[in-house]
């Protein structure tokens, strides 16, 4: 015989049955999606609450630590306080002594002179002042010398000496700077503004200007 015509079953339409098993299976992955987007979202919210929290922690931190960054500055300013006064006391009694080694016979020194306008207004203050009928000297002190107190002291030099000069007092107008501890490239620039240098020495200060060199006069 020639090939046989395969013969097909009907096709079945989909039963009850059927549509029922298969909306029970999208029912379920339906409650397996939510339940994992609800894991998700709660592993969110605690993220969120650790972020939260962690941001709460740094913020008290931040708190802490400033405070303390405050207390450590108050300390180091009352610190350098002291050691200015220290500075100042132990350059004021001194120096007198050591100008006259350098031909400047002082008649009067006083520390923390201040100086006011005729109209009462403050214009500066001078941490040693110097003077005889010829020479008038100011001199700044610190602890640790730095380059903004030379440049300081040097517009400090220009107002005493318009203070000066507005009361007809043409003295000479010398200038110097002490330093309990001066860093060794700050010599030089000292020198080239024209003012003395006093360093600190033992128990007393020293006034050593090198050969040759001339004081500004204001």
């Amino acid at each position: 015989m020639g090939d046989m015509a395969q013969i097909r079953e009907p096709q079945r339409g989909l039963t009850f049955e059927d549509v029922w098993a298969a909306m029970m299976e999208t029912d379920k992955k339906f409650q397996e999606t939510d339940k994992k987007f609800q894991e998700t979202d709660r592993k969110i919210q605690e993220t969120n609450h650790q972020i939260k929290e962690t941001d709460r922690q740094l913020r008290e931190s931040k708190k802490e630590l400033d405070k303390k960054v405050a207390e450590v500055n108050k300390k180091m300013g009352e610190l350098g306080n002291r050691f200015g006064e220290l500075a100042e006391h132990l350059v004021a009694p001194n120096i007198a002594e050591k100008f006259r080694a350098l031909h400047y016979t002082f008649t009067r020194a006083g520390p923390d002179v201040e100086f006011f306008g005729r109209d009462g207004t403050f214009l500066a203050e001078v941490d040693v002042w110097l003077e005889n009928g010829e020479f008038a000297m100011a001199v700044e002190v610190k602890s640790k010398l730095r380059k903004e107190h030379v440049d300081d002291h040097a517009g400090r030099m220009k107002v005493l000496r318009a203070y000066l000069d507005e009361r007809g007092d043409t003295r000479k107008l010398l200038g110097a700077v002490a330093g309990a501890i001066v860093p060794p490239e700050l010599r030089n620039y000292v020198l080239k503004q024209g003012f003395y240098l006093i360093e600190q020495s033992g128990d007393t200060v020293k006034i050593d200007p090198p050969e040759g060199f001339r004081p500004r006069l204001w």
